[in-house]
């Protein structure tokens, strides 16, 4: 199996399409975990300037944690690849 590393075009375009998503944080609201009633759906920045909410059709609820985590933590490991490939 051949390796494939990530250029910094590729990080490059990782980023850009994590930035042209609806401002965050995102945060997935679960029926019966994190609210009474109605459906599952992520929540989409702070609870005082909301944007609009995401209902995913088909989604489980491992889906919903994993798409709403993915918001904040794309950056996160965006800038750790950036910080090992200059210690390199």
């Amino acid at each position: 199996m051949s390796q494939e590393f990530i250029s910094d075009q590729k990080l490059k375009d990782i980023q850009e399409r994590c930035e042209a998503t609806t401002p965050g944080p995102w945060k997935s609201y679960i029926e019966g975990r994190d609210h009474v009633a109605g459906s599952d759906f992520i929540m989409t920045g702070t609870e005082t300037n909301r944007g609009e909410d995401i209902e995913l059709s088909g989604a489980t609820k491992s889906d919903h944690d994993f798409i709403a985590s993915a918001k904040q933590n794309i950056p996160l490991l965006i800038n750790e690849i950036r910080r090992l490939k200059n210690a390199l």
